[in-house]
């Protein structure tokens, strides 16, 4: 009896080994097998460390993009030019663009200034307490926090499934299973570019915000003959500067006016005063 128990006990043992081995071996093919391009493409699992890119709410930084446009109407127009030239070097900021047009109205200069996002209010404080009317003004500023995330998230995806499929590519056998790796890595690896370039993209625009300024100064209207040889332009040139200077006169009239009003008083006052003597002398002949 006791030797029939210490066989039964050996034959369970026995047993069990043979099914823990077994299960050992099944887990170590599973592992073993490689993924296929088919697999990744016909929704296998996430590539490894996907699960971990969950943003925490309180983790995420805003992204937000402001610009701005801004007319200001000057009297001396190189003068505030130079003075915004001052803003732009203290603000760390830098001239993308810059143009002076001129008419027979205006000249002005259009300045499309990059500022650090974080100078960008301050230099609009200072800008508009300076000499000059704020004639236009408009400041924007889009969140784009949810396309950030999105993007760097996408990227990091494919990033895992390009290093699988480089993976893939070693252990692969055929031909064609190599021009097939080789296609889908160069589509990944063309969409990462892609993503990358746009981060970078929406990454300056965060970092630097733009404003479109304009400076104007009015000027008189003056007529300039295109041909000063042409008797016709030259008959149209002196036509013109004969009504601004008859123009120009009447204002100069107009600037007088305190000296009209005092000579409307006078005058009949010089009058009575006149005829007061003339009857005075009239009594004493």
């Amino acid at each position: 009896m006791k030797y029939s128990w210490i066989a039964l006990s050996a034959c369970l043992i026995f047993w069990g080994c043979g099914q823990n081995s077994s299960k050992q071996s099944s887990d170590f093919a599973s592992l073993e097998q490689p993924a296929t391009p088919e697999s990744l493409e016909s929704g296998g699992e996430p590539p490894q460390g996907s699960e971990n890119l969950e943003v925490k709410p309180e983790l995420i930084q805003k992204k937000v993009i402001k610009d701005g446009r801004i007319n200001i109407k000057v009297s001396e127009l190189e003068v505030t030019k130079i003075r915004v030239d001052s803003l732009v070097a203290r603000h760390q900021a830098y001239y993308s663009n810059e143009s002076l047009s001129n008419s027979d109205y205006e000249s002005t200069y259009n300045l499309q200034i990059r500022i650090p996002s974080l100078n960008f209010e301050k230099f609009i404080e200072e800008l508009e307490s300076g000499e000059g009317e704020v004639m236009f003004k408009n400041i924007d500023a889009r969140d784009v926090t949810e396309e950030f995330i999105d993007l760097e998230t996408r990227l990091a995806n494919k990033r895992d499934y390009l290093k699988k499929y480089n993976d893939l590519l070693k252990q692969a056998k055929s031909v064609k299973d190599i021009l097939e790796i080789e296609e889908k890595s160069r589509v990944i690896e063309e969409e990462i570019e892609s993503a990358e370039g746009r981060l970078k993209y929406l990454s300056n625009l965060v970092a630097f915000s733009t404003l479109d300024l304009s400076i104007t100064k009015e000027k008189g209207y003056t007529y300039r003959a295109r041909n000063k040889n042409d008797f016709g332009e030259r008959l149209k040139y002196s036509l013109s500067s004969g009504w601004f200077g008859f123009v120009d006169f009447l204002l100069f009239l107009l600037k007088l006016w305190p000296f009209w009003i005092l000579l409307a008083l006078m005058i009949p006052l010089w009058k009575r005063f006149r005829a007061w003597r003339k009857s005075r002398r009239n009594r004493t002949s």
